[in-house]
């Protein structure tokens, strides 16, 4: 992928075309980390905290607080195969590109069972012969209760096995979601999905990414976008991230 910056119009060459996209028009599909019960909570975790350390209203010089909070548990994050694998893997290590060409794509998770489930006949409707490297899945019922939103013991809706492996026999190597997992919430720790996306039972996909616990507006069409995941430097499985989309303005 080339990428040449003219002012804030950047145009991209992405497998031989070029694509205009402005940089001065973020779309932030992250969820905000706030320090109160109002944060979205998942696994079993209690609220993210904060402890003042200094305080400029106190008379202090700087404001300097400790911040706690799981990035799995607490907003968007983005994950490696570390996550699920005996042997220790950086997020910071194995993401080494950051632009992606992306689709968002909007679903209403069907019942099986006791279940809401993501089946590989949605996706295959939702992305036809597009090829990308990253997908944004929407779920429906989109509402900004999903901000707040206390997931555990909810049993929250997940990508069936057979839409997982069709997204990774697709070559998507970034899979971005707004539910805590990509996995049914309680499944004795299979993590069927999981390790579907990242073949570990096979040539293992290090540069593959999930993100999860995404949030994207209704304002955002289902389109082709570019999308630039960021990161924080954690050496860790996971860190809490910030994808941002990009609309494609010419092609």
């Amino acid at each position: 992928m080339f990428i040449y910056i003219w002012y804030m119009i950047a145009i991209i060459q992405h497998n031989s075309k070029k694509y205009q996209i402005d940089l001065s028009k973020p779309i932030d599909i992250s969820m905000p980390l706030r320090m109160t019960k109002d944060n979205v909570i998942a696994w079993y975790q209690k609220a993210p905290t904060f402890k003042k350390i200094m305080s400029v209203r106190k008379k202090d010089a700087i404001n300097f607080n400790s911040i706690f909070f799981n990035p799995h548990a607490h907003g968007t994050h983005t994950e490696c195969v570390g996550h699920i694998t005996k042997e220790f893997y950086s997020i910071n290590n194995n993401l080494k590109q950051f632009f992606f060409f992306a689709e968002v794509i909007t679903v209403a998770p069907e019942k099986l069972g006791d279940d809401f489930v993501i089946s590989k006949k949605q996706l295959q409707f939702a992305l036809g012969n597009k090829k990308r490297q990253a997908v944004v899945i929407r779920t429906l019922p989109n509402t900004d209760e999903k901000l707040s939103m206390k997931y555990s013991h909810t049993n929250p809706p997940y990508l069936l096995e057979e839409a997982t492996i069709y997204l990774k026999e697709k070559g998507i190597q970034h899979l971005l979601i707004d539910l805590p997992s990509v996995d049914k919430e309680k499944d004795d720790g299979k993590l069927i999905s999981h390790n579907a996306f990242w073949n570990t039972s096979g040539k293992i996909r290090f540069e593959s990414t999930i993100t999860e616990l995404i949030f994207v507006p209704n304002s955002v069409e289902d389109d082709a976008y570019f999308l630039n995941i960021q990161i924080a430097p954690f050496e860790n499985d996971a860190s809490p991230s910030k994808p941002i989309l990009y609309k494609i303005i010419e092609k």
